[in-house]
């Protein structure tokens, strides 16, 4: 494939360029409409712009012109170099539209698109990223892609590649049709007819693998550039626990406190960047996520219940009020992102500039106490980004740094919190970065999760107040009576049908919700989400299940997301919500698709285990002691409060204080004036108990 792209493409180099006169002159930038903030930064462009549409689709068959596909997403720095180099400048937009269909699109809004033509692009050259821009055939079949482009490469590749259609177009049509092939056998999951039981050495063995990729010093895996992997860091503390890996488990919690001290970590506002280009997590892509931000609260949470560091508190407790303050809407709702850059003291963009403080900036700030805060914030080569911008650092805990200065413990917080408090007045009088307002369930569904995480670790009722708002939000406005599920929302519009990411995330966070209320609405509405999504997302031939629904419009392929990114994926989250709904409702089909999809993708977990943690979060289910525990009785939400501030990943939990309910683990628990814990497995109950620290112990054994 490699072989047949290079050869593309320097015969395009080699070819007269020339442009397509004869095709008839696009219309105007059509993107004032849009409600996603990314196309509506480009519609005021020299380019006249269209979204992904049938219409737009069709007028490239009818005009036989090639399309170009641009997709990014609003807090893309990159993107917004390349609108500013390329996409603003009249010369790139007048060969543009004079010899293309150009579409403009949200990868947040269509991800089914974005993976598609990243795919594509991975297949051409080996790597992906955005700005992501491909060239297609009128039918959309890609002949041409790659990421960010300079001014004079792209005017180089569209004159090109005009060239090659305009008078080879056998030669542009012969590539696409085998690229085409090749994205329709990728990621091709086949059903597999071996049953053998999964083994718990074959996790070990697939950690022992992923162990030889760690950073020892700094935690995550060793690289230059450093991303949080919310869900690879879940399922080794989980591991590390259930195994009784030392190794691991002090792997895991380098990296949380490498992270929490690092600039990728605002130290300031709270909250994280979406990845840091040096391997000590430092230097951040300075774009804040709903979606990190969502996992990683759900990550230092669970981490709190583990170890009880005052370092995971304050992370979750920061992160929270900068998501509250900056990434909630007055209806619930979450925000998508705050983007990296933002306008400086010349009223220019740039990257970085609402983070970023000179030294003398902070000597001016600091006036009392500057020595130390040096010192705890490493204002110094340490802590030095560039040209005098220092980016805060940390390298010690609270603890040391009061044992090494002789400070009281007390005074060096109440200290900290008081820079702080300086730090975010400074921070008000710099411009802030531009929001992207959109709500994406799947997201939002993320948040919904970290708010209850948060909550079962430390008790805080706004945390659940803001998860119960959310999730009534979603299912007045994103979920039809049908079940049919919206994907966006936007100045109070939902215009794009969900992806089974939003189903399987919602669930997933509904499901969570039941434990925490123990309001059986919400694994109801868990269970209905999971039958419409196996009625129109399903695999029968492979128990698999596509991005799409068999409602969608149809693209070149139909995309199956099995691998686990920085966002676990569908198919990995849906096998583990069937896990877990099989075990409450006693349903063999939820049962038996789950155990067929881990059976099916067993050869890629075991053979790169970093890229399908939550995979093996489900082979830990088969492997290792896995609970139901039922709590019956008036004492019920008490009890199951003090059971959820413990770290125990090998549960599920379903609960009543009255005898109402349908839930079959429930049934002839309840007993009058008796709260009891059942610890059962396979609905085999050992003895119950009263108090949640026998339960704890039979759990642990």
């Amino acid at each position: 494939m490699r072989l047949i792209t290079k050869t593309l493409f320097y015969l395009c180099l080699t070819l007269c360029l020339s442009c397509n006169k004869n095709g008839e002159t696009a219309s105007q930038n059509e993107l004032a409409n849009e409600t996603s903030p990314y196309l509506l930064q480009h519609a005021n462009n020299p380019v006249n712009w269209k979204a992904w549409n049938d219409k737009t689709l069709q007028l490239a068959k009818d005009q036989n012109k090639l399309i170009i596909i641009s997709i990014g997403y609003s807090a893309c720095h990159w993107c917004h170099v390349m609108e500013k180099e390329s996409f603003e400048n009249d010369s790139i937009a007048k060969i543009m539209n004079e010899n293309f269909i150009n579409i403009k699109v949200d990868r947040e809004e269509r991800p089914d698109i974005d993976n598609v033509y990243l795919n594509a692009v991975q297949l051409m050259t080996g790597s992906g990223g955005w700005p992501l821009n491909c060239i297609a055939l009128p039918d959309g079949r890609p002949i041409f892609g790659g990421t960010y482009f300079t001014k004079e490469q792209w005017e180089q590749i569209l004159l090109n590649i005009s060239a090659l259609y305009n008078e080879t177009p056998e030669k542009a049509i012969a590539f696409a049709t085998k690229l085409t092939e090749g994205l329709q056998q990728s990621e091709l999951i086949t059903l597999k007819e071996d049953k053998d039981e999964f083994k718990g050495i074959e996790i070990e063995n697939a950690v022992l693998k992923w162990k030889q990729n760690f950073d020892t010093i700094y935690g995550g895996e060793q690289s230059d550039i450093k991303f949080p992997m919310p869900n690879s860091l879940d399922f080794l503390m989980r591991y590390g626990y259930q195994f009784n890996d030392l190794n691991i488990n002090n792997h895991v919690e380098t990296t949380l406190t490498k992270m929490a001290f690092g600039g990728i970590y605002d130290q300031i506002n709270g909250g994280f960047s979406r990845y840091a280009t040096d391997k000590k997590w430092h230097i951040p892509h300075f774009e804040k996520m709903l979606y990190d931000n969502a996992q990683l609260v759900s990550l230092y949470a669970k981490a709190y219940q583990k170890d009880k560091k005052e370092l995971y508190k304050t992370v979750i407790e920061e992160t929270l009020n900068f998501v509250n303050q900056e990434l909630t809407d007055q209806n619930g709702t979450f925000f998508s992102s705050l983007d990296a850059d933002s306008k400086n003291k010349k009223n220019e963009l740039e990257e970085g500039a609402y983070y970023y403080f000179t030294k003398q900036e902070l000597q001016n700030l600091i006036t009392d106490d500057y020595a130390l805060f040096e010192e705890y914030y490493n204002i110094s080569d340490f802590g030095l980004w560039e040209k005098d911008r220092y980016v805060l650092i940390r390298s010690s805990t609270d603890a040391a740094f009061a044992q090494k200065h002789k400070i009281n413990a007390d005074v060096l917080s109440s200290t900290i919190k008081n820079w702080k408090k300086i730090l975010k007045k400074a921070r008000k009088e710099k411009a802030k970065p531009n929001l992207d307002g959109k709500v994406l369930t799947s997201w939002n569904a993320l948040m919904i999760k970290g708010y209850l995480d948060a909550y079962k670790a430390l008790k805080n009722k706004d945390y659940l107040k803001a998860a119960l708002k959310n999730a009534n939000f979603i299912l007045k406005n994103q979920l039809h009576k049908d079940g049919n599920l919206f994907r966006n929302y936007k100045n109070e519009k939902s215009t794009i049908e969900a992806y089974s990411e939003d189903y399987a995330t919602l669930i997933d966070a509904f499901i969570n919700l039941y434990e925490v209320t123990l309001d059986e609405k919400w694994l109801q509405e868990s269970r209905n989400l999971m039958n419409f999504t196996i009625e129109h997302y399903f695999n029968k031939e492979n128990n698999m299940f596509y991005f799409t629904s068999n409602k969608s419009q149809k693209l070149i392929t139909r995309k199956v997301k099995v691998d686990d990114n920085v966002i676990a994926s569908p198919n990995s989250i849906l096998a583990n919500c069937l896990f877990k709904l099989g075990l409450y409702y006693y349903d063999t089909n939820y049962t038996k698709i789950a155990k067929q999809m881990l059976h099916n993708m067993l050869g890629h977990i075991l053979e790169t285990p970093s890229g399908y943690s939550n995979w093996l979060n489900l082979m830990t289910n088969y492997t290792r002691p896995f609970y139901e525990v039922a709590i019956v009785g008036e004492k019920a939400t008490l009890l199951k409060n003090e059971l959820q501030e413990h770290y125990i990943p090998n549960t599920i939990i379903v609960g009543s204080t009255n005898e109402n309910n349908t839930i079959p683990l429930l049934k002839d628990k309840f007993i009058t004036d008796e709260t009891f814990i059942y610890v059962c497995n396979l609905g085999t109950c050992k003895l119950p108990q009263k108090e949640t620290i026998k339960a704890i112990e039979l759990i642990n054994k």
